[in-house]
């Protein structure tokens, strides 16, 4: 996130020429009565610097306007303040809904499927179980995300949810053979397993994998008709003290190595974890190589 000696700037993985560098500028000039949100939709739209389905980057846009404000090269119109807002009465909490245990073999529980979550009562549903019984909790899924029910006829028996995926994990990127640029133009198009979780009153040998399995054949059909684009590799991380990963074998994924246990890193902030094994799965057999194929490719 620097600017280049040439005159070029990057910012969330786009280089900015200096050509650019002027237009965006006079264009701020232009136009100082804008809001500065309606200001970066402006640019974003003269730009074309859109996400994979075509929606404006707003966010980085004002990042990227604030970082040249602060370099001297463009002035932006105030902040405006907030109109006023009525505060909306607080939602009721949610009542898991208690169930009765499951136990059996799979053949026994009949058709196994996913379902997917986009009703507000049952999303809020979804989430209360999860924050209830998975071992991470959950506060809340944001951007690019899918939600399912693990479901037998009438009963539910798990949830999952595929989200955005890690931004850098050595591993994966190295497996992947993706540069630095590179990643940063496709990593819309990995998912993240981000949460999995069978009940603890559910109790069926080898359910995991098969929920598994059925999630890589899913995945790219229900993330093309809710988001618009085709994602082409699953990962998934497992802490090793607490799981050995064999539902993930079992379903044909494939253990990449762990991640440094360093957590994220940010200026001035440093963040610690424990390592976790790195999964991936591929979406159709070419998964892998069309990452490398799409490089410079796809919009960014």
């Amino acid at each position: 996130m620097v600017a280049t000696s040439a005159g070029e700037w990057v910012h969330c993985g786009r280089v900015f020429s200096a050509a650019e560098i002027a237009d965006l500028c006079a264009t701020v000039a232009w136009l100082p009565g804008l809001a500065r949100k309606e200001l970066a939709a402006t640019v974003c739209e003269h730009l074309g610097w859109t996400t994979l389905t075509g929606t404006a980057k707003i966010s980085a846009c004002l990042e990227f306007l604030e970082r040249l404000q602060a370099a001297g090269l463009l002035a932006l119109p105030a902040v405006r303040p907030s109109p006023a807002r009525r505060s909306a009465p607080a939602a009721a909490p949610v009542e898991p809904v208690a169930e009765p245990p499951v136990h059996g073999t799979l053949s026994a529980l009949g058709p196994v499927s996913l379902q997917v979550v986009r009703d507000p009562p049952v999303v809020a549903l979804w989430d209360a179980l999860v924050a209830r019984w998975h071992p991470l909790g959950f506060q809340g899924a944001f951007g690019y995300r899918l939600r399912y029910f693990i479901t037998a006829g009438e009963l539910r028996l798990g949830c999952v949810l595929l989200s955005g995926a890690a931004r850098a994990v050595a591993v994966r990127d190295d497996w992947i053979g993706w540069t630095a640029q590179a990643r940063r133009e496709n990593l819309p198009r990995v998912l993240n397993n981000s949460r999995f979780l069978i009940f603890p009153h559910v109790r069926v040998p080898h359910l995991a994998s098969h929920v598994l399995g059925q999630l890589a054949r899913r995945a790219r059909s229900d993330w093309l008709e809710h988001w618009g684009f085709e994602p082409l590799l699953l990962e998934s991380f497992v802490d090793p003290r607490q799981h050995a990963g064999t539902c993930y074998r079992a379903a044909g994924w494939q253990l990449l190595g762990e991640t440094s246990g360093r957590g994220l890193a940010r200026p001035g902030r440093t963040y610690h974890s424990t390592p976790r094994q790195v999964w991936v799965k591929p979406i159709g057999r070419d998964g892998r190589d069309r990452l490398n194929a799409l490089t410079g490719l796809s919009r960014p």
